[in-house]
């Protein structure tokens, strides 16, 4: 599973097989099956990681006790807490699996020791931290100036694979809406048709 990491960093850089193989013998295999936690909301994030199969989610559970997913990671995209990661402080997120998974880990010591001795994956990480950062605002944009079924339709055109691995709870939860409103939504588009 380690030719989908080296072929995800290669659409970000260019790196010599050498340094190729010798960033991507830095990641740990975890097997995580559905349902379990790879962190739990508390815990301090230990690594990146890279969805080599499977779908997970991240999320947190807001005072009303209601799940607010960040995102979803699936096959061939990048998964961690950033902030707990970074910083050493305890996670205000969750990640858990959805389906049995498999995904590669990169301690912060080893993401580290690749920095000073890797330098291009410095690069690697910039670039992915600022297409991150531009999905975030988009989703920020979104989510503030869009209405719910105009970023229900958007997910189901820009994620169709996605959300047909997806219960209705978690699609509802990503949008920030209620099953019940986004049942609602699913019927009007019907209705259109």
């Amino acid at each position: 599973m380690k030719e989908l990491l080296k072929e995800n960093i290669l659409k970000h850089i260019s790196l010599s097989e050498n340094e190729t193989e010798a960033f991507v013998d830095l990641f740990e295999k975890k097997l995580i099956r559905k349902k379990e936690f790879l962190l739990r909301e508390g815990e301090v994030c230990k690594f990146e990681g890279f969805v080599s199969s499977g779908l997970l989610r991240v999320y947190h559970i807001d005072q009303n006790g209601f799940d607010q997913i960040l995102y979803f990671a699936i096959e061939n995209w990048w998964i961690t807490d950033i902030d707990s990661f970074t910083n050493g402080t305890p996670s205000q997120l969750s990640i858990e699996a959805l389906e049995d998974s498999e995904v590669l880990l990169i301690s912060k010591e080893d993401k580290e020791f690749a920095y000073e001795n890797l330098p291009k994956i410095e690069k690697l990480f910039r670039v992915m931290t600022q297409k991150t950062h531009v999905a975030l605002q988009r989703r920020m944009i979104d989510n503030l100036s869009k209405t719910a079924d105009q970023r229900y339709i958007e997910f189901v055109e820009k994620y169709p694979k996605l959300g047909q691995r997806l219960s209705n709870i978690q699609v509802a939860a990503y949008l920030g809406i209620t099953n019940v409103f986004l049942s609602n939504i699913r019927k009007k588009i019907v209705l259109k048709k």
